[in-house]
């Protein structure tokens, strides 16, 4: 009997519902399990302690936290700091990429985005280039 390969686990924290789909459909086409859902920052926190996923993309605009706090939490967090965390947002200020950089966030991505890039990207950090 053959076994069957275990699928890497990204987790996405978005709270658009178009955009999560599309995304989801994406990376589930692209041979990854993909966990999550229309959620907000709280509840996608929880979500990835509860769930360890291999990679999280995550966006910044999210109700009730916003998604550098949940990188954060995250990040100083010897539990959860080598989860690779890609964020994937349209605010594309500066400011911001520098402080998902001191955060500690692996990748900082800016909507619109192209496909090849977050794939790369995805691959790079899950070391299957």
């Amino acid at each position: 009997m053959e076994k069957k390969k275990k699928l890497l686990k990204i987790l996405v924290i978005e709270d658009e519902v178009d955009f999560y789909n599309a995304l989801k459909i994406r990376l589930e086409n692209w041979g990854y399990e993909v966990i999550g859902a229309i959620i907000d920052g709280v509840d996608g926190l929880r979500l990835a302690r509860f769930s360890f996923p291999d990679l999280i993309i995550l966006d910044i605009m999210l109700p009730k936290m916003d998604g550098f706090m949940v990188a954060m939490f995250l990040k100083f967090d010897k539990k959860y700091k080598h989860i690779p965390i890609i964020i994937l947002s349209a605010r594309c200020q500066a400011s911001d990429i520098k402080l998902g950089k001191d955060i500690g966030v692996d990748s900082y991505i800016t909507k619109p985005f192209k496909s090849e890039e977050l794939l790369g990207k995805i691959r790079e950090l899950l070391g299957v280039l």
